[in-house]
């Protein structure tokens, strides 16, 4: 699903016009972005975080030339989804 979809989705059911609904989602990526660039986790209750997680410094290999590359630490982002939220898409054909 497309962020267009998501946005014609939630007009069709609210009844919202299609820009206020994209101004709206916009904003919200926008704010979950700068939470997390400010080294804020965000939590949605019954849906899931939005979590920074550090990887450790590494030697990694540049194939090209054949020569050993430092990969500096760095944060990543990652979702972590609620435990409603994996029991409500999680189904036993999963299995």
């Amino acid at each position: 699903m497309t962020k267009a979809e998501i946005v014609s989705e939630i007009s069709r059911s609210t009844g919202l016009e299609k820009a206020a609904v994209l101004a709206t989602l916009e904003k919200f990526m926008e704010v979950v972005k700068g939470s997390l660039a400010d080294g804020e986790n965000v939590y949605l209750r019954g849906f899931g975080s939005f979590v920074l997680r550090t990887r450790k410094q590494k030697v990694a290999r540049n194939m090209s030339n054949n020569t050993a590359v430092i990969v500096p630490q760095h944060r990543v982002p990652f979702f972590k989804p609620s435990q409603s939220f994996i029991d409500d898409v999680w189904t036993e054909e999963d299995l």
